[in-house]
């Protein structure tokens, strides 16, 4: 749970807004489909020890130039050596076990052959093999076309299979089967546990612990409304904007952020409790009036209503008014009992979130409604009075409606302030200072200019701030130039991940855009970052190495008509060539056998003479 104001900040507590990927107890494991809507009716509920359990530190998904700072430093500190001769000694053992198993494997193939020559005589293989060669003699050419038709199809079926699953999951389904199923089976290991001293066993551990901290789930802090736009874009196109996965995941922060262990104490809070779990909209919707009968100042039910029954932003902002007054109350009244007991401080924590979303929430209706200077208002407002609640990202949305207001000076000393080495890194702070230091100079720069006198120094600094934004996230400048079509943004964003860079080139590509030259400053120079960084998953030049489990996350967070952006760019696998190859070759054969059956009649006796 988020402190309240009478709390000391947890930095190294994320809460529900900086989760890793890969572990979220009480919740199942989301597959990359979807999953039909009728199987599961209810978000599962999320122990309180278990959601306080998988909290992690959300320092450490940058790596400056100068230095780490935070978690980052501890999670890539080096290993301590292995005590003398342990090393050398893990080092042996692994050598001498991985020449057993090959010895093993090549003994077994001798043992077979030899076999099969000792049995040559009973088995009659001569005469089995003459009788084989006389049955293929006596084949005629339309058995050879079908045979080759045959073999044409099939692997065009193979190839097509292996093109789809690749452009789905980003990997080869032979190779994938191939390893978990067929390596084992010849003697191969799949996962070898190293010893606990030995100096790979150190390095997998740094890996898997930087690859914890960078994988992150954060809650988009520009997050649309449900029923006024996303659900709107499904009446319009047909389409659900949004994941199983993804709605998973804002049903667990609905439970973090607006319950408690006293909700069984009043009735309306209990009802909101089965309401957040609820996965059929109508049903939750029906649970929050249910609520509102109970008790009339019920600020979570109108928090409910105003995401999800009300069709447009005004009708939006009305509900949350309502939720205001109520939430102001029963704040104002757990203020008062806040240290009778832990379960009254508890009770402000929760009523604290409530509070603080509301106003979060009414900042953005405001923004969405033309009233600018009012939104930024009560986004400073709830920073300087709420500021244990910086990990909410509220400083986001104060740059893009600062940015709205073209107050760049604002907007400037925001990212003073943010844009530091001990604090995590987003596109938005990233790509928001490139932007303020192109626009010095976008008005005026010509590549053509630029390359007979060379780059002023204004110029070099705005170049410097897109290359450290594009290393940061990849995906984001094809946005900007339109060079990929936008979707709306998901609930939840992987930071240097697709998802993130479509939740922020939604909001921001219009300031780019207001910016004379900016865009063109950027598709001159956005693609030069890659020649800093040739190895991207291996070493960075400001960051850590680019995480390579972003490609999975977004598929899980972004719909699946949407084609997710990978980086850096995969190859094809080995078997879609194969597949390919064997598909065009029997193909062409067919083609030559049923133009040419005599020739190739006598081509292939000749060929199965040769071989047998």
């Amino acid at each position: 749970m988020i402190p309240g104001p009478s709390a000391k900040p947890l930095p190294e507590d994320p809460g529900p807004e900086g989760r890793a990927h890969v572990v979220f107890p009480g919740f199942p494991r989301v597959p990359h489909h979807r999953p039909n809507r009728l199987q599961v009716r209810r978000y599962p509920r999320i122990p309180a020890a278990a959601s306080a359990s998988s909290r992690q530190s959300v320092c450490g998904t940058c790596k400056m130039a100068d230095g780490g700072g935070g978690a980052a430093a501890a999670s890539a500190a080096p290993t301590p050596p292995p005590p003398e001769g342990r090393g050398s000694r893990a080092g042996w053992t692994q050598r001498l076990r991985a020449a057993l198993a090959g010895a093993g494997v090549s003994l077994w193939v001798v043992a077979g052959l030899g076999l099969l020559y000792a049995l040559r005589a009973p088995l009659r293989l001569c005469e089995n093999l003459a009788a084989v060669t006389a049955f293929l003699n006596s084949l005629t050419p339309k058995f050879y076309v079908a045979l080759t038709g045959t073999s044409s199809l099939i692997s065009g079926l193979i190839f097509i299979f292996e093109w789809w699953y690749f452009r789905k999951y980003g990997t080869s389904f032979i190779e994938q089967v191939s390893i978990s199923h067929l390596r084992p089976l010849i003697g191969g290991t799949e996962n070898n546990v190293p010893e606990p001293g030995s100096p790979s066993g150190g390095r997998e551990a740094d890996t898997n612990r930087q690859n914890l901290s960078e994988c992150k789930v954060w809650r988009n802090p520009l997050n649309l409304f449900r029923g006024a736009e996303y659900r709107r874009y499904t009446w319009v196109t047909g389409k659900e904007p949004l994941t199983y996965y993804d709605m998973n995941l804002s049903a667990q922060d609905h439970q973090t952020f607006f319950t408690c262990d006293t909700d069984s104490l009043r009735p309306s809070d209990t009802v909101m409790q089965k309401a957040w779990r609820e996965r059929n909209p109508p049903a939750r919707i029906k649970a929050a009036y249910q609520a509102l009968e109970l008790n009339n100042d019920c600020a979570t039910a109108y928090v409910l209503l105003a995401e999800e029954e009300a069709t447009t932003i005004v009708d939006a902002e009305k509900l949350f008014k309502q939720a205001l007054r109520a939430g102001e109350t029963i704040y104002r009244r757990s203020q008062q009992h806040q240290h009778q007991s832990p379960q009254h401080e508890a009770q402000l924590r929760r009523d604290t979130n409530v509070l603080v979303y509301i106003k979060r929430r009414l900042a953005m209706c405001a923004r969405k409604l033309g009233r600018i200077r009012e939104a930024v208002k009560i986004m400073r407002d709830l920073m300087k009075e709420f500021p244990p609640l910086s990990m909410l990202n509220i400083h986001e949305n104060l740059l893009e409606s600062l940015l709205e207001l073209q107050a760049y000076a604002d907007v400037q000393a925001v990212l003073a302030k943010y844009d530091d080495i001990s604090l995590p890194k987003s596109a938005a702070i990233c790509y928001t200072a490139a932007l303020l230091k192109t626009r010095t100079v976008s008005d005026r720069f010509s590549p053509e200019t630029a390359s007979r006198r060379g780059l002023s120094t204004a110029e070099i600094n705005a170049v410097e701030a897109i290359h450290r934004a594009v290393e940061f996230n990849p995906h984001v400048p094809k946005y900007l130039l339109e060079m990929k079509s936008l979707i709306l943004p998901p609930e939840h964003i992987l930071k240097r991940g697709d998802s993130e860079a479509v939740a922020y080139a939604f909001f921001h590509l219009q300031h780019w855009k207001r910016i004379e030259g900016a865009l063109n400053l950027l598709q001159c120079t956005w693609e030069g970052t890659f020649r800093m960084i040739p190895y991207p998953l291996e070493k960075g030049h400001l960051f850590y190495p680019y995480p390579s489990c972003t490609e999975t996350a977004d598929r899980e967070l972004l719909p699946t008509f949407h084609h997710v952006s990978v980086y850096p760019k995969k190859e094809l696998p080995f078997f879609i060539h194969f597949t390919a190859g064997l598909c065009s070759s029997t193909a062409m054969l067919a083609l030559l056998t049923h133009q040419f059956p005599e020739i190739m009649g006598v081509f292939a006796k000749a060929s199965s003479t040769a071989i047998f």
